[in-house]
């Protein structure tokens, strides 16, 4: 092969690489569950949806927000995440991107890019409840909660519920109805039982960097039945939206989504251990995308 050949590998290689750090860096998998929760609550609330340029520029606008806010929580925890085995490799940690004051700038312009995005897609209100999510996570989860109190991803969960009503409000500006509200409720349920998973998991990491997550403060056994009841109640309340419209197509997602994560949740609570509480963590990642897609595929079917 020639010089220039390889040169030309070492360069893809180095771009494909560079790509994979910003993902990591801006959590780009949350930043498109966080769009499509924000399509889910656009494509359940009864009205007239937007035309499909408005639609993509919502829910680019809600990812780049969320991005922006996965960003920040990675300049602010860099000093967290070097001290814990699961996050050790991130980006700021080890020194791949210099972690001076200029991220601070781009990362606050692409969160104005992204505000600006969904004013230009939807309304002002849908701005406000993105706006809103991007200040419950980088401020009220990051700066004020995380290293304070195991009510930290409580509280956080509120930005995933603030991503459906920005969805919601695109049809609907001025008052959330009974679906899109019962579904931000979902999104905010679901948020402590997937993070407190991954807690019992990685408890070990939480306690060398002083973050009182759950597992840390009670002990994996409490936490662990803590995240069955979370769980139960969450499949509960995802279950309600059948009372108020939707159809069979959503009913069969949530009840086999539903399902199976109590089952795993139920087997965490017999061995709290990491290999069930990943497999609980993971139960509960299938269960949110089988709700988010069987909401959308029911709402598409029933026109």
């Amino acid at each position: 092969m020639s010089r220039s050949g390889e040169a030309s590998i070492t360069q893809g290689s180095a771009d494909t690489s560079s790509i994979a750090l910003l993902c990591d860096l801006f959590k780009l998998r949350i930043g498109f569950a966080i769009g499509l929760a924000a399509f889910t609550g656009m494509a359940i609330t009864p009205g007239q949806a937007p035309s499909i340029p408005r639609i993509v520029l919502l829910i680019v606008g809600v990812t780049l927000t969320s991005a922006a806010a996965g960003a920040f929580n990675q300049y602010v925890e860099r000093d967290l995440d070097a001290r814990m085995r699961r996050t050790r490799d991130r980006v700021f940690v080890t020194g791949r991107f210099n972690p001076g004051r200029e991220w601070l700038v781009v990362i606050s312009l692409l969160a104005l890019a992204g505000i600006a995005l969904v004013v230009l897609g939807a309304n002002a209100a849908s701005a406000i409840y993105t706006s809103l999510g991007v200040f419950t996570y980088g401020v009220v989860y990051t700066l004020w909660l995380k290293r304070r109190t195991w009510w930290n991803i409580v509280v956080g969960g509120l930005a995933g519920s603030f991503a459906v009503l920005a969805g919601a409000a695109a049809v609907t500006p001025t008052q959330p109805s009974v679906l899109p509200l019962l579904f931000s409720a979902v999104l905010f349920l679901w948020t402590p039982p997937h993070f407190w998973s991954l807690a019992i998991a990685y408890r070990e990491d939480y306690v060398a960097a002083n973050v009182p997550m759950l597992p840390v403060v009670v002990g994996d056994a409490r936490a662990a039945r803590a995240v069955h009841a979370g769980a139960v109640l969450l499949v509960a309340v995802a279950l309600l939206p059948t009372l108020f419209g939707t159809g069979w197509l959503y009913l069969g997602g949530a009840i086999l989504g539903g399902a199976h994560l109590l089952f795993r949740s139920r087997q965490l609570t017999l061995e709290p251990n990491r290999r069930t509480a990943m497999a609980t963590f993971r139960a509960s990642l299938l269960q949110l995308s089988l709700l988010l897609v069987a909401a959308i595929a029911d709402s598409a079917l029933r026109g």
